[in-house]
């Protein structure tokens, strides 16, 4: 007698068994997450030292952040030590530093243009959570697939537009003249109009600064230059009296660590929020081009959908310790590689030393003299500008260009937010357009000694004919309607006696194709209609038999009746020869 007969008893074995092996499996990743995040002795003292010189960049890069976003320049501080820890902690790309870059900046200064200044600041934190939230979406839908179709072209455009934003935005602020206009372009051209207003100890400041940063950027204090660009001039402010405007101007830099709190809700309307997708946008494809430019040490892979996440748990935590928004920096990653880290320890010890900073030396900080950031700021973005790498994309051919254009012109006239979803527009036209051009058609037949040939294919089918063709590239959407253009025409004139001549047929060969689009199928529908029309037959070979299933099961083959299909098998070729045989055999005796 069966002690079980409902089988109750099995199917806890089975859970049970399972349940173990779920948990086995998340133990293990759990302690090798631990192992890897744990700090090894071996690198502590490398890592602490290298997170230092990041640090002290990182106070003149987060205040000129700030001041580039248009809030009080604790924004960026708090931002660098939230940042660094948290995007530290998480990453998979070891040595990336998430801190305040100038893109993400200027974007959440673009967002906030249109807030009350009294609520500035508090609209930023909200801002950066929010964005922060999103990148956290796009890591749990695994959106980070998509970024491979933001062209190279249409980011150069982008970023080279927010470099020359950056440049023109400051020269008003090193000139110490309120320009005014509703972006950068217009409020420098405002500037020429008032040059008689520049103040002179403003001017000096700002250009003393900057001839430090380019006098010490050969030499081996290149990585000290920003700091020196603000202490110097500051320090001569201070000792003339000379009337400028400092840091502690725009608002007071409290003394420590901010305590975390929660962001005033009822400053969050839908502008903000589609601000806070374009700043996730923006910040994830730099992120991407940080793992790309600076690999893991060890040569392990840097994994996309957790560099989402690491960056988006950073927004988040700046946002709640009164940052602004934060993302994967290059410049930073490359002076954390370049200092000597040898772990993700180095990134975090930036944020670590930046938090000492703050606790010991935020009074000093709001004696800096405020054109000396706007000089670092102009500095740094007309480093960012590449003009050689900037021609050489615009040889490439016409779309890359026109692409790479109108985004750059994109960024100059029109709020970031709108210029980042121009970009992505555009680079998914740029992809759909190269799908198109990029498919290739050709005829598979046989030479006189027997061997397979690729050849041009007809314009039109000729009576009793029959081609087998062969399609390269992408058969969705524009390049499906590319293949539809290129498709031989039925042959002309009467459809003759059935039994007169041999069939005429066309043969397309999908073999390794495991997705075909609606598209696709309207075509080759629309295809197999007209051949029927006049006696002759389409084949589908080598069709996926995964795809032959579904298409049985939601009835597609029913609306593709016209279509004989050869599924795909294992022997190369043996469906192609197939539907060969069946395109030889005389057509049924159709009814009166």
């Amino acid at each position: 007698m069966d002690p079980d007969p409902d089988g109750r008893t099995s199917l806890r074995r089975l859970y049970a068994g399972s349940l173990r092996r779920t948990q086995a499996r998340a133990e293990r990743v759990l302690r090798r997450e631990v192992r890897e995040i744990t700090p090894k002795k071996r690198h502590w003292r490398r890592d602490l030292v290298a997170g230092l010189p990041g640090a002290i960049a990182s106070v003149p890069d987060g205040m000129a952040s700030s001041v580039l976003a248009g809030v009080n320049p604790t924004h960026g501080l708090y931002a660098s030590f939230a940042g660094p820890i948290a995007g530290g902690l998480s990453s998979s790309t070891r040595m990336m530093v998430v801190t305040t870059t100038s893109a993400s900046a200027l974007a959440a200064g673009s967002v906030l243009a249109g807030h009350d200044p009294d609520d500035r600041s508090a609209a930023m934190l909200l801002l950066t959570i929010v964005a922060g939230g999103v990148m956290l979406l796009a890591a749990l839908f695994r959106l980070s697939r998509y970024i491979r179709f933001v062209s190279y072209s249409v980011m150069l455009g982008f970023l080279t537009g927010v470099s020359v934003n950056i440049v023109l935005g400051q020269l008003p602020d090193i000139a110490g003249v309120d320009a005014e206009g509703p972006f950068a372009a217009a409020k420098a051209w405002d500037l020429l109009t008032r040059l008689d207003e520049s103040s002179l100890p403003t001017v000096a400041t700002g250009l003393g600064a900057l001839f430090l940063l380019l006098a010490l950027a050969p030499t081996r204090l290149a990585v000290a230059s920003p700091l020196a660009a603000l202490v110097v001039p500051t320090v001569t402010v201070l000792v003339t009296g000379a009337d400028v405007v400092s840091v502690e101007d725009s608002g007071k830099i409290p003394q420590g660590l901010p305590v975390p709190h929660l962001p005033d809700l009822s400053l969050l309307d839908m502008d903000m929020v589609t601000g806070a997708i374009a700043i996730a946008a923006l910040v994830l494809i730099q992120g991407a081009g940080v793992s790309e430019a600076v690999p893991n040490p060890d040569g392990s892979r840097s994994s996309t959908r957790r560099d989402f996440t690491a960056q988006g748990l950073a927004n988040v935590a700046s946002g709640f310790f009164g940052g602004q928004p934060v993302g994967g920096s290059v410049g930073q990653t490359a002076l954390n590689a370049t200092a000597g880290a040898a772990s993700r320890w180095g990134a975090i010890w930036t944020g670590i030393w930046m938090a000492v900073i703050l606790v010991l030396l935020s009074g000093v900080v709001g004696k800096v003299a405020m054109p000396t950031l706007a000089a670092v700021l102009i500095y740094a973005g007309a480093a960012s500008i590449r003009p050689r790498v900037v021609v050489s994309v615009a040889r490439t051919g016409v779309i890359p260009a026109v692409a790479m254009t109108a985004t750059f012109v994109a960024v100059l006239l029109l709020p970031v937010a709108q210029a980042v979803g121009i970009g992505v527009i555009a680079s998914l036209l740029l992809q759909l357009r190269q799908d198109s051009l990029d498919l290739r058609i050709v005829r598979i037949e046989r030479d006189e000694e027997g061997r397979f040939i690729e050849s041009p294919v007809p314009r039109t089918l000729t009576r009793g004919e029959l081609v087998v063709l062969e399609a390269y590239g992408s058969l969705f959407y524009a390049g499906a309607r590319t293949l539809q253009r290129r498709l031989p025409l039925p042959p002309e004139g009467p459809e003759p006696d059935q039994h007169d001549e041999a069939p005429t047929a066309v043969v397309l060969r999908l073999r390794g194709r495991t997705t075909l689009g609606a598209t696709f199928l309207k075509v080759v529908g629309d295809y197999a209609r007209d051949l029927d029309g006049v006696g002759a037959r389409l084949y589908l070979s080598g069709v996926d038999p995964n795809l032959v299933e579904r298409w049985s099961a939601d009835g597609t083959l029913q609306r593709l009746s016209g279509v004989h299909i050869e599924p795909a098998t294992q022997i190369l070729g043996e469906s192609t020869h197939a539907a060969v045989v069946a395109s030889r055999e005389p057509p049924p005796d159709r009814p009166e």
